[in-house]
């Protein structure tokens, strides 16, 4: 039955979306409610029941999320050219499960090694999914967006679910039953993926299918023992930040280099001008990262020891809603975003790809404005206003979408079909260094001694405000940027 299902029956879909979008939407969203789950307690919990001070805490949160990134990156390149997307998938998300059900059966003792193999099963299922639902449109298809869109709401669906739950179970029941729920739903992500694959027909398939069984099948099990048998090196650096720094720089390094090399190879000038088009989004995506990503460091600290749990006359746990008020957004405000940029579209008035990156940063710098606009609504004990907070949190998912769900749509706009997993790769290579740098700002906020919740509600708020003032820098370089990167992308919109 699989091989009756042809790349161009799913491409020449009718209506707004391919039906195997849906497919990949659960896998998914079961896999970001693992992944959000776990990143949402990363920082407390190494606080909370591993006893290190906050700025140790978050250097590591920013090693462990570099780490996941990174190998989005390797995963990437392997599915490119041995594994192909869908064993690529199946085999990371068998290692993430293993991952979480370690964690679960000793969460104190067995934590870094149950982390090593999230890391390396992250890295081999996370860029895969989104590379499938690019392969599900022909290059030309105007409904790309739509469908990278509603891929986006399903990564936030999981988030808010995992985000609120996992820290819940943390908190107020059993830490083992926080990471063993993050487990089970990675597992119903991979059944989800087992039961419908087979209507993905070519897409995922290995690279090497003109080899031999044997040949495809030794080299496939190469990768296997080759990633099992870094973890223990993935152990030791993540527990140890200075080697992360590293790990990174020399990733790093060879993944410019690769680019630069595969660069060199296109001899076609448009094609060309576009992948290094890509590239500067993918540079800009890094420098959001940096700042954005401070949810599951700084601001999960600031949200345990500083913030009321007062939302609109309710009573809720801040640190749930640091976890889930991003993702909650994005699910209220994505159709609506949506629905704007239609509406402007029929005007002719809708931003380019990369005014709408500009204007990402602008909301990303008022946001930090607002978290550290709470130190004037605190208590004299520094006990801050979780309304205020919630409202930072609103304007940042404006942001978030400005770039966040068009981001992999034009990298796989601009990049050739056979480099898509690189390029996917790179985007979340990016969100790597983001993390990393993330972890370093939080870390630098955190590093001043506080006596009081006051004043540590000032040390972070001025922190935020730091924070601030370089998105609002960046978004201004971008936008002035624009015209230059624009022709570069040719007729690319």
């Amino acid at each position: 039955m699989e091989n009756k299902v042809t790349l161009e029956s799913i491409q020449n879909f009718e209506g707004k979306y391919p039906k195997q979008l849906w497919y990949l939407f659960f896998t998914e969203m079961w896999e970001r409610f693992c992944f959000y789950g776990m990143r949402g307690v990363l920082t407390f919990f190494m606080v909370d029941q591993l006893l290190l001070k906050e700025d140790a805490a978050n250097l590591q949160y920013g090693a462990i999320q570099a780490f996941v990134y990174a190998f989005t990156f390797i995963g990437g390149i392997f599915a490119d050219k041995i594994l192909g997307f869908k064993k690529s998938l199946f085999f990371g998300g068998i290692v993430m499960v293993i991952g979480n059900f370690l964690i679960a059966f000793s969460p104190s003792e067995l934590f870094y090694y149950g982390i090593a193999f999230s890391i390396i099963g992250t890295g081999f299922f996370k860029p895969n999914v989104s590379s499938m639902v690019g392969e599900l449109y022909h290059e030309q298809d105007g409904r790309r967006d739509a469908g990278y869109g509603l891929f986006y709401a399903g990564i936030n669906v999981g988030g808010l679910l995992g985000g609120a739950l996992c820290i819940y179970l943390g908190k107020y029941y059993s830490w083992n039953l926080c990471f063993l729920s993050a487990g089970i739903v990675m597992v119903l992500g991979l059944l989800t993926f087992l039961f419908t694959k087979k209507h993905l027909g070519p897409i995922g398939d290995s690279p090497l299918l003109s080899l031999s069984v044997s040949k495809r099948m030794l080299l496939e099990i190469a990768v296997y023992v080759g990633s099992i048998l870094s973890i223990p090196l993935i152990f030791i650096m993540v527990q140890k930040t200075e080697y992360t720094d590293y790990f990174m720089y020399a990733i790093g390094l060879t993944a410019l280099a690769y680019f630069i090399f595969e660069l060199l190879r296109i001899t076609d000038s448009s094609a060309r001008k576009k992948l290094i088009a890509a590239f500067s989004f993918i540079f800009f995506y890094f420098l959001f990262n940096a700042i954005y990503e401070q949810s599951g460091g700084s601001l999960s600290l600031f949200a345990k020891d500083n913030l009321d749990s007062n939302l609109l006359g309710l009573h809720i746990d801040p640190n749930i809603v640091n976890n889930s008020s991003n993702t909650f957004f994005v699910i209220i405000l994505s159709p609506l975003i949506g629905l704007l940029w239609l509406g402007m579209a029929k005007r002719k008035i809708e931003p380019s790809t990369l005014m709408k990156f500009g204007y990402g940063f602008l909301f990303l710098a008022a946001s930090f404005y607002l978290f550290y606009a709470t130190k004037f609504s605190s208590t004299k004990d520094g006990i801050a206003s979780l309304n205020v907070f919630t409202v930072a949190y609103f304007v940042t998912t404006i942001g978030e979408l400005c770039l966040g769900p068009i981001g992999m749509s034009v990298i796989t706009k601009l990049s050739p079909k056979r480099l898509f997993g690189m390029m996917m790769g790179l985007w979340f290579l990016a969100s790597a260094f983001g993390q990393l740098a993330a972890g370093k700002l939080g870390a630098s906020i955190a590093q001043m001694e506080t006596s009081s919740g006051l004043e540590k509600l000032n040390v972070y708020a001025e922190g935020y405000f730091q924070l601030a003032n370089y998105a609002l820098i960046a978004g201004l370089i971008l936008i002035a940027l624009t015209p230059l990167i624009k022709r570069l992308m040719g007729e690319v919109k």
